[in-house]
Formats: structure tokens, sequence, C-alpha cells
């Protein structure tokens, strides 16, 4: 593959700019920022439409926000395949919580519904940099997001979904002493080694914020080029689509098919606020003579600035506000199925936001479950490529911590292991629900100690439900026990009566 950094290429390359373009245009929707998608470009409304309002909902932020929610919002669990207090375990479970891998992977999976892409890039290093000691900042392994609009992947020959190196490519403005210039970071990932490179560049292209938006490549900076041995038998990088197809790398992202509605969705809401601003300052028609007239006898008034007419004789009309009929009722018909439609081609159901008759007061979790059918396909399809990328990249973190470990001349004290990670399914549990079916699986023997039991319910430690344990037998002890005086008490009222 010829290298698309040579000089005299452009940045971004050609065959990756509607890529890159599409993951900042998604973005700004996932913000809000549905003016500088839509309107700026296509001036649909007119001008004085424009001065008055433009309104947007950001449903894009809900769609992206709901998928992340379903699928980390609740921690995963990951294991190693061994004991739970085995070297192997507690390696990994030090992965996870160093690099907070529970965030990393929600903040991926937002970001991977609106742009189709996300990159996991792992690293050995310190947190900053060197700028502690060694003892302060040790050196370990770092799993990190990296931004999709800096990766070039490079795929193979033969098969154009199978990546075969990972090019990381960023622009900075550095100062140079007599100026400014634009310099290209490049950091391409091979298996087994890792190439350093930087460029010259000059900025071409700016968009309507007068951000650089392309710059071409001038050459390369003598010095610069380095190259780092890993170790590792696979590039640091690992790709997760949002989903994809068979003949490309690339993942779809889920906002691109919505844009035309998203856009109607808009352009309706911009209308029917127009409607009810006019609605809500009309003019007046009042009859004639009613207003002051100037030294030539006519009626003063500006119908732009007094909203007032005057319309024929005094007796012959009542003062009147001029409306017009806008079909509002047509426009929120429209303005509801699109809506409708959106959140179906999202594959979001009504039951997942609580709208309208969602029917879940009273309802089991099994029936909210399969109202959920759609969400639920939806977040398996996603689960099945984040289970192959962090499987993936939790591997690589071991190797290259192996291989750094055996260059200082230390030896790991576990094995590598192919990770095992348990998804959950993002909905909450009916704890009834589960109890009745545990108790007619098991026939109505118990699947839970009294210990666990309180532990969970009370959260409370093994020692504190210990003593809430002791302390429920000493009362029930207490219930038993019966003081003997009340019999001696009734043998003395009956001899009493047999005297007598």
């Amino acid at each position: 593959m010829a290298d698309i950094f040579a000089p005299g290429n452009y940045y971004p390359h050609e065959d990756h700019e509607k890529r890159i373009e599409r993951y900042r245009e998604n973005k700004r929707l996932f913000m809000g920022k549905h003016y500088d998608v839509f309107e700026r470009v296509h001036n649909r409304l007119s001008k004085n439409q424009r001065e008055l309002v433009y309104t947007a909902i950001n449903l894009p932020g809900l769609i992206c926000k709901k998928s992340a929610d379903f699928l980390f919002g609740e921690t995963p669990t990951y294991s190693a395949g061994k004991e739970d207090q085995s070297n192997e375990q507690a390696a990994l479970e030090r992965f996870v919580r160093e690099n907070h891998l529970n965030i990393t992977n929600y903040e991926t999976a937002i970001s991977n519904a609106f742009r189709g892409d996300a990159f996991y890039k792992i690293r050995w290093g310190q947190r900053w940099g060197g700028a502690l000691s060694k003892d302060l900042d040790p050196f370990r392994i770092f799993i990190e997001a990296q931004n999709p609009e800096y990766v070039f992947p490079e795929v193979s020959p033969v098969d154009a979904n199978q990546i075969i190196a990972y090019h990381i490519a960023f622009p900075q403005l550095v100062d140079t002493g007599d100026g400014e210039r634009w310099v290209l970071n490049i950091e391409s990932h091979y298996p087994g080694r890792i190439v350093y490179r930087r460029m010259t560049m000059s900025e071409i292209n700016t968009n309507f914020d007068n951000e650089v938006t392309r710059w071409k490549i001038q050459g390369e900076i003598t010095g610069a080029r380095r190259e780092v041995k890993t170790g590792v038998p696979f590039p640091l990088v690992v790709h997760v689509p949002n989903f994809a197809l068979d003949d490309s790398w690339e993942g779809i992202d889920d906002l691109s098919d919505l844009k035309p509605m998203l856009d109607e969705l808009n352009n309706r809401l911009s209308q029917i606020a127009v409607i009810l601003d006019k609605h809500s300052d009309p003019a007046i028609a009042v009859p004639a003579g009613s207003l002051t007239e100037d030294e030539k006898g006519n009626p003063v008034f500006h119908v732009g600035r007094d909203k007032v007419f005057e319309v024929l004789g005094k007796d012959d009309v009542i003062p009147v506000y001029i409306t017009w009929d806008g079909k509002l009722d047509a426009a929120f018909k429209e303005l509801e199925f699109l809506i409708d439609k959106i959140l179906m081609l999202a594959e979001i159901p009504p039951v997942a936001l609580g709208k309208d008759n969602a029917g879940t007061s009273g309802a089991s979790g099994l029936s909210i479950k399969w109202r959920m059918n759609s969400l639920l396909a939806k977040i398996n399809r996603k689960r099945q490529y984040y289970n192959k990328a962090l499987k993936q990249v939790l591997l690589i973190a071991q190797l290259l911590e192996h291989a750094q470990m055996k260059k200082a001349g230390k030896r790991p004290d576990y094995e590598i292991t192919e990770p095992i990670i348990q998804f959950k399914d993002g909905l909450p549990d009916d704890e009834l629900e589960q109890s009745q079916i545990a108790q007619v699986r098991t026939g109505g023997k118990p699947i839970q100690s009294q210990l666990s039991a309180i532990m969970e319910i009370r959260g409370l430690t093994e020692e504190q439900a210990l003593k809430e344990i002791e302390r429920i037998r000493e009362e029930e002890k207490a219930e038993l026990t019966v003081d003997s005086s009340i019999f001696n008490r009734g043998g003395d009222s009956e001899g009493e009566g047999g005297d007598e």
C-alpha cells in the first residue's frame, strides 16, 4: 500500500475525508448542534423565520446514550478462567481497575454509536510521562480510547475487511522560534513494532468556524523517525465497529440513516414555532375612524409596527384580531409520526423511554423484556463486536506486560490467558420473579444461605451479617423461653377454689 503520508499528499487523505467528515457531523448532531448540520447549509427557512427561531430536538443524543446505557451501564464480569484467587485473575482485575475500563468502555460505546468506529490503544508507560519518578509514577499498562478521527487503518490487499496496520496521525501547531508551523505526528502500529515520524504541513482549507480542515504534507522532519520493538505479535491498537459489513473495515453508525427524518423533524418544529409566535402577537382590525388622524384627515398607523388595520365604517365591524389557520393539528400529527418512525428505525421501543402507554405498571420483568426485544437485539449486535475486541485488548495487555517485564529482567507471576467476559443485559432485575423461577426449578429448595441473603439485602459485610444472625437467634430464644412462675400462680388459684 502506498504511503498516504508521503510529501505532496493531503491530510486527511482523500480516501478517509468523507469518513472523518461523517464523524464530525454526527458528533455535532449528538451534541445537539443541529443548526450547524442542517440549517447552516440548507437555509430551508426564510430569512425572517431564521431570525425568529430555529428549534431542534436532540433525539440523536438520546439514541446514542440509550445504547451505551444498556451495553455498559452495568459493568461486565471479567474472568481469566482460573480460580478466583489465582494470579491470572488478579492480573486481569488489575488491568480493569487501574484503567477504569468500565468508564472507557461506556465512553467508546457512546462515540461508537454516532461515529460507527471505536479504537482502543494499549501502551506501556507512565501516567505523567516522566514528570514524576518511577516510585511515584511506575511504568504500567495503559488501555486508552483513541480518537477515530486520527486513525487511518491499512487493510490487506486481498481482504478489505482485514486491518494489517494502524496509522495514528494528528496535526499539531508548534512554535519554531521564528513563528508557528503545522506538524503531523505519525505513529504507525505494525505487529511487533511501532514506527514514529513527523512531517511538516501547510494549511489548505478551513470551515465555517475558521478551523483548519485540510493540510498539504510538505516533507519529513529529519531525525524524527524512530522504531520501537513491542515484543507483541499484534498491533497495539484494536478496532471495534458499531456493526459492519463483510466488504469493508469501516463500521456503520446509528445516525446516518436518520438524518433526512431528523432534518424534517427540526424543520417541522421550527415552522410550528413560527406559527405560534405569529398567533401570540396578532394584528387587530378596528372600525374606520377609531384611529387618530393627521392634518390631512388620514388615519395614523403603521401595520408592521402597530399591528392594527382600519376597515369599513364604525358601525359595520367589531374590532377583531386577525389570525390565520396554520393547520397546527396536522403539523402536530406529522411531528408525532416523525418521532415514532425515528425511534422505530433506531430500534428503541416506547417502553425503553417510558413513553405514552408503555405499560410498565404492574408488568412482570419478563413481559417488559419481551417488549424491549428490538433494543435488546440491537445491543446484542453491538455486544458481539465488543466481546471480540475486549478479549483482544486484554490479551495484548498481558503480552505487552510480559514483554516489558522480561526486557527489564523480571519474571511475570502469571500466565497469559484469554479472558472470558460476561455482559449484563442492562435491564433491572425483577427479584420476586427470579425467586419464583428459582423455587420452581429447585423444587422449593433454598438457593441462598441466610448469611448471603442478609449481606445482599442489607448491604452488610460478612462480619456484620454474622452478628445480625446472632441477634436474630437470641431474640428467637427469648420468645420461646417461658417463665415457670405462671404455672405456680395457676396452681394457687385452683387450690383456693377447692377450699371454697
